[in-house]
C-alpha cells in the first residue's frame, strides 16, 4: 500500500465510507486536533510516572483517540460501517472518573489555578490536556454543524479532566510543587 494517493491534491479528502470533504472542514480538522493529541499522548507514555498512568492506560487513551477519530471520519448517516469496535471508546466514563479521583487524592488540594510545568511528565500531560480542550471546542462548533455522536464530546471533556488530574499527580509523585498562578498588582 502506497503512502500517497494524490486524491488530497485538490484540497479534499475522503470521509470513511466514500464522501469527500474540503480539508478544511470542521470534521477534518476535529480529527486532526484528535490525530495531534494522540501523538503528544505518545511524548506522555514517555515520561509517565507507573505509579501516575500505567503503559496499559495511556496506551487505552491513544486507542479511544483512535476510536474517536474513526467515529469523526465517519459521516452520521454511515456510522454502521464502524461496526461495534470501532463505535465506542473503552475506557468507560466512570472508570476514568474513578482513576480521576484516585489521581486527585495523590495530589494536595488546590488552592491556586495551576499553571503548566513542573517535572516533565506533567508539562507534557498539561500539553496533551489544552489540545484536548482545542478537540472538545472544534467537537462542539460541528455538532451545530451536523449530527454527532455525543460519545466524542463527553469523552473529551472526561479526558481532558483526567490529563489535568495526571498532570498534578505526576508533580506530587515526584515532590515538585505544582506552580501556583499568583495574581500580579
Amino acid at each position: 500500500m502506497k503512502l500517497y494517493t494524490r486524491t488530497g491534491d485538490d484540497g479534499s479528502s475522503g470521509l470513511f465510507g466514500g464522501d469527500r470533504v474540503s480539508k478544511s472542514h470542521l470534521r477534518l480538522v476535529a480529527y486532526g486536533t484528535l490525530d495531534e493529541l494522540n501523538a503528544i499522548m505518545g511524548l506522555v507514555r514517555l515520561h509517565a510516572t507507573p505509579a501516575c498512568a500505567d503503559e496499559a492506560t495511556l496506551l487505552r487513551v491513544q486507542h479511544d483517540l483512535f476510536v474517536l477519530g474513526a467515529i469523526l471520519a465517519t459521516p452520521a448517516a454511515r456510522q454502521e460501517l464502524l461496526g461495534s469496535r470501532m463505535s465506542r471508546p473503552t475506557w468507560e466514563l466512570a472508570d476514568m472518573e474513578a482513576d480521576i479521583d484516585r489521581l486527585t487524592a495523590l495530589a494536595p488540594p488546590m488552592t491556586a489555578f495551576v499553571l503548566p510545568g513542573g517535572t516533565a511528565a506533567s508539562a507534557h500531560t498539561h500539553l496533551a490536556r489544552t489540545v484536548c480542550r482545542r478537540a472538545e471546542r472544534e467537537v462542539v462548533a460541528l455538532t451545530y454543524e451536523e449530527p454527532m455522536n455525543p460519545v466524542v464530546q463527553t469523552y473529551l471533556n472526561r479526558l481532558s479532566d483526567w490529563l489535568f488530574a495526571l498532570a498534578r499527580a505526576e508533580n506530587a509523585v515526584a515532590g515538585v510543587a505544582d506552580i501556583q498562578w499568583v495574581p500580579k498588582g
